[in-house]
C-alpha cells in the first residue's frame, strides 16, 4: 500500500466535502426521520429496550439496567444512556425512543461516504451512502429500538478508521485515525459487549495474514490506544461488577460464551441462515452484488498488495458473515455490520462502471432490478393472503401507493438512463427506492399484532395508585412502557429469570395461586392476557371477568366493574 503525505485540501475540495455531507445529512436524515412515531412499539425487542431506557431515566440508576424492576445484565449500558437522555429531553414517545437508531443510521451513511471518498473517489462515496441508506434491512433497522444498528456503526467506524490510518505515514493524522479505531471498538463494546473487540481484531488479523505485511502496523500507538479503549469501556464494567457481584459470571459466561457456543437462548438456525437474510436485506442493490464481487476480485494473488483496500472490505464481509453463521445464536439483525463494506464495494463498482458505456455487469444488474421490482409488486399483491393478521382493506393504501411508486420509478429511471446516462439513472433509482420504503413504513405496523398499545390506552385513564396490572402467563414487553409503571407477571420468567433469582421480586413476579388470591380480593386488578388464555379461563369459570377491550391477539379484563 502506497503511503501518502497528508496535504492541505484545496478550497474547492474542502467545499465539496461540506456540500456533500450537508446534502447527505439532510436527504438521508429526512428518509430516516420520516414516520418514526407512525407505529406502536414492536414486541419483544422494542418494548424491552424502551422499558429499560424508561426505568433508567425515572430511577436515576445509570449503572444497573432493569427490566420491569428486575436486574437485566444481557447488554452494556451505552444505548440505554443515550435513550434515557432522549426521553428526558423530548418526553416518552415512540419517535423519541427511536431517535438514536435513526441518528446512528445516518452517521453510518456519512462514515461510509467519507471512507468511500478517501479510499476511492467522491462518486463512490456518494453512491455507497445512497446504497446503504436505501437497503431494505438497513432502512428497517433505522427505525427500530435495538442495539444492532448502533454496534454496526461503531464497528464500521473502527474498521474504516484503521484502514484509513494505516495508509498514512507516522504522525498526527495516522494517530487520530488509529485512536478512532480504538475509540470505535470501545463504544461498540459498550453497546453490545465483546464483539466490539472480537470483530475488529478478527478482520484486521485476517487481512494482515493475507497480505503478510505486519510492518504496516508500525506505529500502532498501542499504549495510548489501549488507554483510550479502557477509559471508555472499563468504568461501567467495573462499577456494575462492584454493585452487582453476580454480574461478571452472567455477563461474560452466560451472555457471551454460552450464547455463541450453545442453544441456550433458543435462537439456533441453520448455518446457511444469513444467506437469504443478506440477499433479501440488501435489496434492491442485491442486483449488483455478484458483479461487484467479481469486479473487485479480478486480480492475481501476487498482485494482492495493489488491492489492499478491496481485500480489507472483502475480508470484513467474509469473516463477519462466517462468524455469525457458525454461532449457535442467530437473529436477522446480527448481519448488519456486513452492509457498510458491501455498500462500499457495490458503490465503487457502479461508480467505475459509470465511466464506461453500458458494461455487461450493469446490464445484468438492470435486468435483475426489473425482476426484483416485479417480485416486489407480486409480493405486495399477495401478502395479505399469506399473512393472516393483515387486513387487506387496511393494507390497501400502502400496497397500491408502493406499487405506483415502483412502476413510476422504473419508468423514470429508464427514461433518464437513455437521456442522461447511468449515473443520473442511479440518482432516480435511489430516490424512487427511498420513496417506496417511506410509503411502506406506515404498513409495517400491520405485520405486528403483538402490541398492546390500544389496550394500554384504554386502561390508563382507569388506573389509580393502588391498582395492580397483571400480565397473565406471558409478558407484554411494551405494556409497562405505555402504562409508565411496573406490572405484575404471573407464571412467566423468560429473560427475567436470572434477575428474579438474585433479588426479592416475589411481590410482582408471582405464581398462579398467588394471583387468584389477589384476583378474588377487594383490590382492583386488571389482567392482560392472550385470547386463548382468556377463553380457557372462561371455560374453567375462574372469574369474575369484566371485559374492557380486546385486540385480535389479546384481551384486557378487570376483576370488578369499571366506570366509563
Amino acid at each position: 500500500m502506497n503511503r501518502i503525505e497528508t496535504l492541505p485540501l484545496p478550497d474547492s475540495a474542502r467545499a465539496s466535502w461540506g456540500k456533500d455531507l450537508l446534502l447527505l445529512a439532510v436527504l438521508i436524515g429526512l428518509l430516516f426521520g420520516f414516520g418514526l412515531g407512525a407505529r406502536p412499539l414492536s414486541n419483544p425487542d422494542e418494548g424491552r429496550y424502551a422499558e429499560i431506557i424508561r426505568e433508567m431515566a425515572i430511577g436515576g440508576d445509570y449503572v444497573t439496567p432493569r427490566l420491569n424492576g428486575v436486574k437485566y445484565f444481557e447488554k452494556p449500558a451505552l444505548f440505554y444512556w443515550l435513550g434515557s437522555g432522549a426521553i428526558q429531553l423530548f418526553g416518552l414517545h415512540e419517535w423519541s425512543l427511536r431517535l438514536w437508531p435513526a441518528l446512528f443510521a445516518l452517521l453510518g451513511c456519512l462514515i461510509v461516504y467519507g471512507a468511500g471518498r478517501r479510499l476511492f473517489d467522491r462518486v463512490t462515496g456518494l453512491m455507497a451512502a445512497a446504497i446503504l441508506a436505501t437497503s431494505l434491512l438497513y432502512y428497517a433497522m433505522s427505525r427500530v429500538i435495538d442495539l444492532d444498528m448502533a454496534v454496526s456503526v461503531w464497528l464500521s467506524g473502527a474498521l474504516l478508521a484503521f484502514l484509513l490510518g494505516v495508509r498514512e505515514p507516522a504522525g498526527r493524522t495516522r494517530r487520530l485515525y488509529l485512536w478512532g479505531c480504538y475509540g470505535g471498538a470501545a463504544l461498540a463494546t459498550m453497546t453490545k459487549g465483546l464483539i466490539g473487540i472480537a470483530i475488529p481484531g478478527m478482520v484486521i488479523v485476517g487481512w494482515l495474514l493475507i497480505l503478510q505485511n505486519w510492518r504496516m502496523l508500525k506505529p500502532l500507538y498501542l499504549p495510548s490506544g489501549t488507554a483510550l479503549f479502557l477509559l471508555i469501556a472499563a468504568p461501567w464494567h467495573l462499577l456494575v461488577a462492584q454493585a452487582n457481584p453476580e454480574f461478571l459470571n452472567f455477563y461474560f459466561i452466560h451472555e457471551h460464551l454460552l450464547r455463541y457456543t450453545t442453544e441456550i437462548h433458543h435462537h439456533n438456525k441453520p448455518v446457511w441462515f444469513f444467506i437469504p437474510v443478506l440477499l433479501g436485506g440488501f435489496l434492491p442493490w442485491t442486483a449488483f452484488v455478484i458483479q461487484a464481487v467479481r469486479h473487485h476480485l479480478a486480480f492475481s494473488w501476487r498482485l494482492r498488495h495493489h488491492h489492499q483496500e478491496t481485500i480489507f472490505l472483502m475480508v470484513w464481509i467474509g469473516l463477519v458473515f462466517l462468524f455469525f453463521s457458525v454461532s449457535q445464536s442467530k437473529l436477522i439483525t446480527y448481519i448488519l455490520p456486513v452492509f457498510p463494506p458491501l455498500a462500499l464495494l457495490v458503490g465503487h463498482y457502479l461508480a467505475s462502471s459509470g465511466e464506461r458505456r453500458e458494461p455487461v455487469g450493469v446490464q445484468i444488474g438492470d435486468a435483475a432490478f426489473v425482476i426484483i421490482a416485479a417480485l416486489m409488486i407480486g409480493g405486495l399483491l399477495l401478502l395479505p393472503r399469506f399473512h393472516a393478521p393483515i387486513d387487506p382493506r387496511a393494507f390497501a393504501n400502502e400496497q397500491y401507493d408502493a406499487i405506483t411508486v415502483i412502476l413510476a420509478g422504473m419508468l423514470v429511471t429508464w427514461i433518464v438512463r437513455r437521456a442522461r446516462g447511468f449515473r443520473w439513472a442511479f440518482v432516480v433509482l435511489s430516490i424512487s427506492t427511498a420513496c417506496v420504503l417511506a410509503v411502506m413504513n406506515g404498513g409495517f405496523a400491520l405485520f405486528d399484532t403483538r402490541s398492546v398499545k390500544t389496550l394500554a390506552g384504554t386502561l390508563k385513564p382507569h388506573l389509580r395508585p393502588g391498582d395492580e396490572v397483571v400480565s397473565y402467563r406471558t409478558y407484554y414487553q411494551d405494556l409497562p412502557v405505555y402504562l409508565e409503571r411496573r406490572i405484575t407477571v404471573v407464571e412467566w420468567t423468560g429473560e427475567l429469570a436470572f434477575g428474579a433469582t438474585i433479588e426479592d421480586t416475589s411481590d410482582w413476579m408471582i405464581d398462579d395461586a398467588t394471583f387468584w388470591q389477589r384476583w378474588q380480593s377487594d383490590a382492583t386488578l386488571y389482567m392482560v392476557t392472550s385470547r386463548g388464555q382468556y377463553e380457557r379461563l372462561l371455560a374453567e369459570q375462574r372469574g369474575p371477568f369484566h371485559l374492557m377491550a380486546h385486540t385480535d391477539a389479546s384481551v384486557l379484563v378487570s376483576n370488578r366493574e369499571t366506570g366509563p
